[in-house]
């Protein structure tokens, strides 16, 4: 196939896009491969879209090599079974909706669990059905607040989804199994750098979670792995190993000082180690967050306290995970002045307690440790309250800032930090789904057997954004083999007719070949048809320039920049084993 930039649908800019941030977004749209319509909204152009289904090709092939069938649903689907699972209340701004002419509700889909499982049991009913996986590739929706980064974070996008359903929870651990290996395949084949890390599962529900994340600079998520084993995680998955507890009979009696002007640790610290004859650190003070949640459905917010070593942030990444789906958002000074127990800057667990606040706490806060926390009196704190003695949190919630160097939770190693892009994600959803609509089948005993779900997503659209973050310079994408929009970019560097013709003749030969071939026979300049061709990214360009008048072309890798002069003869079979490794 030859594809003539003379009539392609293409115009490649100079400058970067106003609203660009990241590499992705600005190459993309700068090259010629998609164009904003909206925020969070895009158009796919003919190299886009092509680089699209090269991914979406890929994708497909790797889910049917282990049995795994495509379908397709409706993007517009109606809310009632969005309300069966409480989605329809817990998406709460995040998604689509809308009314058709009779008032009837529906959403435009943002994930499909509830029409696959519908649609399984409508078809299934015994046991010698099972197992099957279905999938889609197809556009989601969701109502992001603040679209970025291009296709990297948009409001429509393409998703492969797929779902399995098994009879057991081996046979779920099993369908787990195939999708990580099938991904593991599908990400190698695009010549990713990747990991894979423990994950939280969000509102998806279920249990075992992993992401894949494509590593890059510019990624949306921290992720953390050990230094000594092959632990890696998300940081809202992280968990904090708990220090053994202490006898409380061991520690000193609380006493309350008074403490003038220490609302912060910082000060408190320095006072304290300046008035008494101990040392004290910022980790031996106990730090009272307050924040305020609302779950889904309701109206009013409630207070929520989170205790935590003073030495630590509350990652509002990590707190907003564990409280999902539940909105989460800081205090304002109207909520303090409306909960007059609250002192900002002494507050302490027994006016929080004491007021009905429910008070969670680190993991590190454990049974008979002793901290310096607030007296609940301006410009005072109480010295040695301890844990299990003195008060008594109404549980743990793991939402500390996780930093480099913190111990491994595994116990080997200690964590360091990088970002990355979710590519994605794998679900053993367990029965969620299968409960809510009494998905059964009927045993060989006639009795019902409820089904077990996993659910399994690639962001088909977003890794063409990944992959062009990974693969780049300061000239323009570069493109992996299997994904990029043509195999051999020709360019015809000069208006001569005869450069013309032989740039023609090779185009052809390779296309017979089966090479797909960009050939650039447009009447521009040799600098600006090199410049699109580093620009467009495709991994081998093809030059016909004045060497063939001496019988040879130019053969250049994009990847490495090395250049071949190679005769013309012998350049179809030479880019047929370059192509062709």
């Amino acid at each position: 196939m030859i594809t003539r930039m003379s009539s392609l649908f293409l115009r490649t800019l100079r400058e970067d896009p106003a609203d660009a941030e990241v590499p992705s977004h600005k190459l993309l749209v700068r090259a010629g491969y998609v164009r904003r319509v909206a925020p969070g909204g895009y158009s796919w152009l003919p190299l886009g879209l092509r680089v699209l289904r090269n991914i979406e090709r890929v994708v497909r092939e790797e889910m049917d090599a282990f049995g795994a069938q495509e379908i397709q649903f409706p993007a517009l689907l109606p809310k009632e079974p969005y309300e069966a699972t409480n989605r329809w209340t817990e998406y709460g701004p995040n998604i689509f909706r809308l009314k058709d002419r009779k008032g009837a509700d529906y959403l435009l889909g943002p994930t499909h669990e509830e029409l696959f499982a519908l649609t399984v049991k409508g078809e299934y009913s015994s046991y010698k059905d099972y197992p099957v996986t279905l999938y889609q590739i197809q556009t989601k929706y969701r109502d992001e607040a603040r679209p970025r980064a291009g296709i990297l974070r948009g409001r429509e996008f393409v998703m492969k989804d797929s779902y399995s359903f098994d009879l057991t929870d081996e046979g779920l651990s099993h369908s787990y199994r195939q999708h990580r290996d099938a991904y593991i395949r599908i990400f190698d084949r695009l010549g990713m750098e990747y990991v894979i890390v423990s994950a939280t599962s969000g509102a998806m529900g279920g249990s075992a979670s992993e992401e894949f994340l494509a590593v890059a600079p510019n990624g949306e998520d921290t992720f953390v792995r050990s230094t000594e084993s092959d632990y890696a995680a998300n940081v809202e998955a992280v968990t904090t190993p708990a220090p053994p507890e202490q006898d409380p009979a061991t520690k000193p009696e609380a006493q309350v000082h008074h403490t003038p002007n220490t609302p912060t640790i910082d000060s408190l610290v320095d006072f304290l180690n300046q008035n008494t004859d101990r040392t004290f650190t910022a980790a031996d003070t106990l730090k009272n967050v307050l924040v305020k949640t609302k779950k889904p459905g309701e109206k009013e917010w409630t207070l929520l306290a989170v205790g935590l070593p003073g030495d630590r942030e509350v990652d509002l990444k990590r707190l907003e995970a564990a409280l999902e789906p539940a909105e989460v958002a800081m205090l304002e000074e109207a909520d303090f002045a409306r909960n007059p127990f609250l002192v900002k800057g002494y507050i302490g667990p027994a006016a929080l307690q004491a007021n009905g606040v429910r008070y969670l706490t680190d993991p590190r806060v454990v049974s008979g440790t002793a901290w310096v926390t607030g007296a609940d009196k301006a410009d005072h704190h109480v010295v040695d309250l301890v844990v299990g003695r003195d008060f008594t949190p109404d549980g743990t919630i793991d939402v500390a800032e996780v930093r480099e160097g913190d111990p491994s939770p595994d116990g080997r190693g200690v964590l360091v930090a990088a970002r990355g892009i979710e590519i994605g994600h794998i679900f053993q959803l367990g029965r969620k789904y299968a409960d809510a609509f009494s998905l059964d089948a009927l045993g060989p005993d006639s009795k019902p057997i409820r089904i077990t779900m996993g659910s399994y997503g690639i962001g088909v659209s977003r890794l063409v954004a990944a992959i062009a973050e990974q693969s780049h310079d300061d000239r323009g994408l570069i493109w992996p083999r299997n994904v990029a929009p043509a195999d051999v970019h020709v360019v015809v560097a000069g208006k001569d007719e005869t450069l013309l013709a032989g740039g023609e003749k090779l185009a052809g030969e390779l296309s017979a070949a089966g090479l797909k071939v960009l050939l650039d026979d447009r009447k521009a300049s040799p600098g600006v048809k090199f410049a699109d061709a580093e620009l467009i990214g495709v991994p081998t360009i093809l030059v016909v320039g004045r060497g063939l008048a001496n019988g040879v072309v130019e053969v250049k890798d994009r990847r490495t920049g090395e250049r071949e002069e190679v005769p013309v003869d012998g350049a179809v079979r030479h880019l047929l084993d370059v192509v062709r490794g």
